[in-house]
């Protein structure tokens, strides 16, 4: 579930949110069958994104929800929280694969934002878009998007952000082992698609996404690593994503947890 992830240290130019150099935010965010949790994962995401259009007036914010061969009331329940709201963009998709509903989201994020959507394209229009990468049963903090501008504005090139199980129906013996093996840190080395921001540029000089059942997070860390962007772990940005152990992606969080609930 976690691999070893370089982190360079926290950096950013004084008033960097003024001066990050990112003209546009675009927060991509896979459904399958989540009407349980993605309320309150849209309600979260707008909230950092009404943070950032109140401090950061000169950056746009989307969100793209790409729902995913659902058959709950996902759909319907993202619609009633999209309602109303320009930022939201909603796709419906039928792939069964997490790693093509985040290709789907990047590629329509960076269609919306004027820019090209496939590798090989100049990346210089693409320094000035950034890719936010959660999960439909996560929560993220207000301040979210905004902290990964801040470390936008050093140079930084990904942000590998911390996730913390929500302890609501978790065993406390679970939860024990969980923090046990997770430390919370500054340069930590774990990589969660659930806390993930990428500079769009680098995104696509390393290739993107792999269009794969599981682990696409890691997969796409690891060619970013290779093609030499420059990346920070922190714990800055911690989000709340679910504790189940019966999850909705083959290998994901939720077989993680699974694993380690057992002796």
């Amino acid at each position: 579930m976690t691999r070893t992830a370089q982190g360079n240290g926290d950096q950013m130019t004084p008033g960097g949110q003024a001066n990050h150099g990112i003209r546009h935010v675009a927060v991509v965010i896979p459904a399958h069958n989540e009407e349980q949790h993605l309320e309150r994962a849209l309600t979260a995401v707008r909230h950092a994104a009404d943070r950032v259009e109140s401090e950061v007036p000169d950056v746009a914010v989307q969100v793209v929800v790409v729902l995913d061969g659902c058959t709950d009331r996902s759909p319907a329940v993202a619609a009633d929280a999209a309602a109303g709201d320009p930022r939201c963009v909603l796709l419906s998709a039928n792939f069964g694969s997490v790693g093509k509903s985040r290709q789907a989201g990047v590629r329509a994020a960076l269609e919306n934002a004027g820019g090209p959507a496939q590798s090989g394209a100049p990346a210089d229009p693409m320094r000035g878009i950034w890719l936010a990468n959660t999960d439909a049963d996560s929560c993220v903090p207000g301040h979210w998007l905004l902290r990964q501008l801040e470390l936008a504005a050093g140079g930084t090139d990904v942000v590998l952000g911390t996730v913390q199980p929500d302890p609501h129906g978790m065993h406390h013996e679970l939860l024990a082992r969980w923090h046990a093996r997770h430390a919370s840190t500054e340069n930590h080395p774990h990589v969660y698609g659930a806390n993930l921001g990428v500079r769009a540029s680098s995104y696509l000089a390393a290739g993107g996404f792999p269009g794969v059942d599981f682990d696409e997070d890691q997969a796409l860390v690891a060619r970013l690593r290779r093609s030499g962007a420059r990346i920070v772990a922190t714990d800055t940005t911690r989000v709340l994503t679910s504790g189940r152990t019966a999850g909705r992606a083959p290998q994901g969080f939720a077989a993680y947890l699974l694993a380690l609930a057992r002796p």
